[in-house]
């Protein structure tokens, strides 16, 4: 009776895999490099430079512990709070917009409330911390 043997994979086989699998690992480090996650830009002003607001261009906006916005004492959704914002910046070009954060508001509200000045163009914007004087 005649055993079966596996026939073992020479060397040059072999050789061609790792080949491959070594310029998968080369491909996947050089895509890596292109997916970086860019995050916003903001424009700060220099540091000893000041501003004049004139009271009627200033927009406050709080933000509570559970991430809703209120203008004025009035609760707001996101999509009303663009729309003033929008309103107000078409009427007032010099608008500056303050936002008042609880500090137990989520991050992700904020960022989303950062955008949205970013996206109506609201060329001054500032947020503080409730508490901090």
């Amino acid at each position: 009776m005649k055993l079966q043997r596996r026939k073992r994979a020479g060397f040059l086989e072999s050789s061609a895999a790792s080949d491959m699998a070594f310029l998968l690992i080369i491909y996947f480090i050089v895509i890596a490099g292109f997916n970086i996650n860019k995050g916003f830009l903001m424009n700060l002003p220099a540091r000893d430079s000041m501003r004049m607001i004139l009271k009627d261009d200033l927009m406050r906006f709080d933000m509570d512990g559970r991430g809703d916005i209120s203008y004025e004492g009035n609760s707001l959704a996101p999509a009303e709070a663009e729309r003033l914002i929008q309103r107000a910046a078409t009427s007032r070009p010099n608008l500056a917009v303050v936002l008042s954060i609880n500090p137990g508001a989520p991050w992700q509200q904020v960022v989303s409330f950062v955008e949205l000045a970013q996206k109506l163009e609201i060329n001054s914007f500032s947020f503080n911390m409730k508490g901090d004087s």
